[in-house]
C-alpha cells in the first residue's frame, strides 16, 4: 500500500476481484483437466490451464467493451502478482522475476489471441496447453470441448455476477 493510499485510506481495487481471479485458478485447478484431459500436472501444465481459464473469462470481459476495461485490467494485475509469488515461492530471485513475468504476460496475451480468432479450439488447445506434450486425440477432445463448452457459459453469463466471482462451471 503506498504513502497516500495509507493517508486517504485508498483500498485496493484489486480485491473485488479475488473471488474472481480465485474461482478461475479453481476451475485451472479442477482434476478432471489433468485427469480426463491428460494436461500434464507440472507447474506448467498448471500455469496452463490458468491462463485457458485466464483468457476466456479476460475475452468474455472485453465483449463488453468500455465499461469492463478497468475490472479487466485490474484482474490481469492480480494474474501478475499471483505469478510473481508463485515464482519467488518456488526459489526465482528478485533479479530475474520480472522477466519471467513478462514471459508469463507473453503467453497469456498469446492464448488471448489464439483464443479470440479461434472458432474452435482445437488447435489453439494443441499449440497452448499441450505445446510440450501433444495429447492422444481423446485428451485433447476433452480440453478442447471442455474449454468450449466454458467459453459458452461465460457469454451466458451476466458481467455483473462473474464480477462478483461467479464463474459458470463448463
Amino acid at each position: 500500500m503506498s504513502f497516500l493510499s495509507r493517508i486517504f485510506g485508498e483500498r485496493d481495487q484489486r480485491r473485488r476481484l479475488l473471488p474472481l481471479y480465485e474461482a478461475i485458478v479453481a476451475e485451472a485447478r479442477d482434476p478432471a483437466w489433468y485427469r480426463d484431459g491428460a494436461v500434464p500436472d507440472t507447474v506448467d501444465g498448471r500455469f496452463n490451464m490458468v491462463t485457458a481459464v485466464m483468457a476466456l473469462t479476460l475475452l468474455r470481459l472485453e465483449a463488453e467493451g468500455q465499461r469492463t476495461a478497468p475490472d479487466s485490467a485490474l484482474l490481469a494485475e492480480l494474474f501478475v502478482d499471483d505469478m510473481d509469488a508463485s515464482l519467488r515461492q518456488i526459489g526465482i530471485g528478485d533479479f530475474v522475476v520480472g522477466k519471467h513475468v513478462g514471459k508469463m504476460m507473453g503467453a497469456l496475451g498469446g492464448r488471448l489471441g489464439a483464443f479470440r480468432d479461434a472458432d474452435d479450439l482445437i488447435e489453439p488447445v494443441r499449440r497452448n496447453v499441450f505445446h510440450d506434450a501433444p495429447p492422444s486425440p481423446d485428451a485433447l477432445g476433452f480440453v478442447a470441448a471442455r474449454l468450449e463448452r466454458l467459453r459458452a457459459a461465460l457469454a451466458a453469463t451476466q458481467p455483473d455476477a462473474l464480477l462478483a466471482g461467479t464463474l459458470p462451471t463448463p
